[in-house]
């Protein structure tokens, strides 16, 4: 089970870090007028467990904070904070009952 965590620690880390990346280059490029990240790929990454990434990047870079779906990624943050405790609460519970 201990195994199980670690992945799932590594693959939110890893995707989150992608994903605050993107997000600067999508804004280092809307800035010198380049060929853009589309707006479904930022989201996409944001819905497979990097909103925290997509949140922290549309904070820190100023970036698609006043567009009206990407008021989506805080929401998908919560939710996905929701499910990570859920998750961290019954593989502790099958823990201590094993």
């Amino acid at each position: 089970m201990e195994i199980l965590i670690y992945i799932i620690v590594i693959y939110e880390l890893i995707i989150n870090l992608f994903t605050f990346i993107l997000y600067e280059v999508d804004k280092f490029k809307a800035k010198r007028d380049k060929y853009r990240v589309p707006e479904a790929e930022l989201l996409f990454f944001a819905f497979i467990g990097g909103a925290l990434g997509a949140f922290l990047g549309m904070k820190f870079f100023h970036h698609k904070t006043l567009k009206l779906k990407f008021k989506l990624v805080p929401v998908l943050l919560v939710v996905q904070a929701a499910l990570a405790v859920y998750g961290l609460y019954i593989i502790t519970r099958i823990q201590f009952k094993g």
